[in-house]
């Protein structure tokens, strides 16, 4: 077959490609509102980082006499951009309640101006819990030279960023927009935070490739965690049944779960100060003040001489 022939062949794939996707509604957004952007939210990501960041990312030379211009330059922006976003998250709802509404809602405009003001008047509140988690993150690693150096390359310090801010508007029951910013830090970072999760102060993720914490996760102060730990739900393939239920794990102040852990469960609580050893499964409270471990490892040695010479021993 040459090019000719397949060119000729086009349209037939094409209708067959139509047919399925009328056939298959769960897979395509037609006659309906429009979407937010996921490019204009991440575009939306790194201003907000500019602004909880000033002087680290976008432009240089900040100085205590230019910021405010600077800062007010950003804020606009962001502004436009949040505002777009958000009404279309909300005439998305507005729709998916009431499919006869396709066209314009004054209502969904009106309360998307009033969530992102809402949501810009956090920023203050936000930037200090964020300031306490790059400082945790430079006390609890000995490798970093300065704050500075955890803020510009931890992971986790940009994945829990993304999610503090996402969660100002997981609150505000604004739907899509806070589940595709942290999708986003999770692409980029390898830690799944879902918006929902409540956050205590002074979080310190360390490498964090693999992390996952779920929507009803709550996390105290102080909290320590590895990478590969698992702050999941049991019985996952209830779904939709379990919608609004405290599903996943509770791990109060000062506690530190180590690499590959996983902690299942709504009823689940990790008592303040314990320390979670390295590839345990937890699916029942611990008290405070405790350390659990897996068992330790055995190890076979195994003399490589022919079959009938080697002699294995254990310890």
């Amino acid at each position: 077959m040459d090019q000719i022939h397949l060119n000729g062949r086009l349209p037939s794939i094409v209708d067959a490609i139509v047919d399925s996707v009328i056939e298959e509604p769960r897979t395509c957004h037609l006659n309906k509102v429009y979407l937010p952007s996921r490019d204009a939210i991440i575009e939306a990501i790194r201003l907000l980082q500019q602004i909880v960041f000033p002087g680290y990312f976008g432009k240089q030379g900040l100085t205590t006499e230019n910021v405010r211009y600077r800062i007010g330059e950003l804020v606009m922006e962001l502004a436009d951009v949040l505002y777009d976003q958000v009404r279309c998250c909300l005439r998305y709802r507005r729709h998916e309640s009431d499919h006869k509404h396709r066209d314009g809602c004054e209502e969904c405009d009106q309360e998307a101006a009033r969530i992102v003001e809402q949501f810009l008047g956090r920023i203050p509140a936000v930037r200090r819990m964020l300031a306490g988690d790059v400082q945790a993150a430079f006390d609890g690693d000995p490798a970093a030279i300065s704050t500075d150096e955890t803020l510009f390359s931890y992971p986790g310090i940009f994945a829990i960023m993304v999610q503090r801010l996402a969660h100002e508007f997981y609150k505000t029951s604004v739907p899509l927009l806070p589940r595709i910013m942290t999708e986003y830090a999770h692409n980029i970072t390898g830690i799944d935070i879902h918006p929902g999760a409540q956050l205590g102060e002074r979080l310190f993720i360390d490498h964090g490739t693999g992390v996952v914490i779920g929507e009803t996760t709550v996390i105290g102060n102080n909290v320590k965690i590895y990478q590969g730990v698992t702050l999941g739900a049991l019985a996952p393939a209830y779904g939709q049944a379990l919608r609004g239920q405290k599903r996943h794990p509770t791990i109060e102040d000062d506690v530190t779960i180590y690499a590959g852990a996983t902690i299942l469960g709504g009823d689940t609580v990790i008592g303040r100060g314990s320390t979670i050893g390295g590839n345990v499964f937890i699916t029942s409270s611990v008290p405070p003040y405790n350390q659990v471990i897996a068992e330790p490892a055995k190890l076979k040695y195994r003399d490589r001489r022919k079959k009938s010479d080697a002699i294995d021993f254990q310890i």
